[in-house]
């Protein structure tokens, strides 16, 4: 499969679904909500998300809307050889807004989309990522220790809002991107795989000494719906909510994933 690149409206129902490629999505008209596994966002125009492969995302339209797509599979040509450290940008989901050369460009590539023979999508591609990646991407962080006591506290004490890296760069005092590149370096994982590990282990530990309703674990937890908490947690388990409810033995013969790739 090679990049393609799309201009749709997206459907005002939410769906969802999961696909072996990454994408980008960025909004030119209208508004779009996103979810993915845990991390929401709205998408406005010039404003975009970054879904990585293999990850459940939720998604609707919100009235009259239209989105630039790109569908970038793992080995596309903007990914691989020369290009290969591009592919950092889907080390995990995210949310940013263009500058102002970032638009200019966008205005050509829609336009360029729209001639008879346009460019080759890979090659429409790669320049978009490479400019993406040079202003979402940091140098290596510098020596410091991030106080994860003090992360994990902030966390547990504020699991139901949803919080996202932002939220927690903001704790340490740390632009987003670096505070990304210091945990990475520090802990292993990613800001996003340590809070999905820490959302799925509250929810772990609720669903077995509690009869709460998982509607209301998935709220506690930071999902958006009962539906999101059940594919995250199938996903990392290879059980469901229910499952676990039912068979509590479960959590006892299973240790908490590194969730790789989330």
């Amino acid at each position: 499969m090679t990049s393609a690149i799309r201009l749709t409206p997206l459907d005002n129902t939410i769906k969802h679904h999961d696909h072996d490629f990454h994408q980008i999505v960025i909004g030119l008209d209208g508004h779009a909500e996103f979810e993915i596994e845990g991390l929401g966002g709205c998408i406005a125009p010039l404003t975009g998300c970054i879904v990585p492969a293999n990850h459940v995302h939720y998604y609707e339209g919100i009235g009259a809307n239209r989105q630039l797509i790109f569908d970038l599979p793992d080995n596309a040509p903007s990914l691989s050889g020369a290009q290969r450290e591009l592919a950092r940008l889907f080390d995990a989901p995210r949310f940013f807004a263009l500058d102002e050369p970032l638009r200019v460009y966008l205005n050509f590539l829609v336009q360029e989309l729209s001639q008879p023979r346009h460019a080759q999508g890979d090659l429409l591609a790669a320049t978009f990522l490479g400019c993406l990646h040079s202003r979402l991407h940091v140098t290596p962080c510098p020596s410091r220790r991030l106080d994860l006591d003090a992360l994990d506290s902030y966390i547990q004490n504020n699991l139901a809002k949803r919080l996202s890296v932002a939220d927690l760069a903001s704790q340490a005092c740390l632009s987003e991107a670096h505070f990304s590149e210091c945990f990475r370096e520090q802990t292993g994982v990613t800001p996003y795989q340590y809070l999905l590990r820490q959302r799925l282990a509250t929810a772990r530990y609720l669903l077995t000494t509690s009869t709460m309703p998982l509607n209301e674990v998935a709220e506690r937890t930071g999902f958006a719906s009962q539906s999101a908490l059940s594919h995250a947690f199938r996903r990392a388990f290879d059980h469901s909510p229910s499952q676990l409810r039912r068979n509590p033995q479960l959590s006892l013969t299973q240790h908490m994933p590194l969730l790789d790739g989330a």
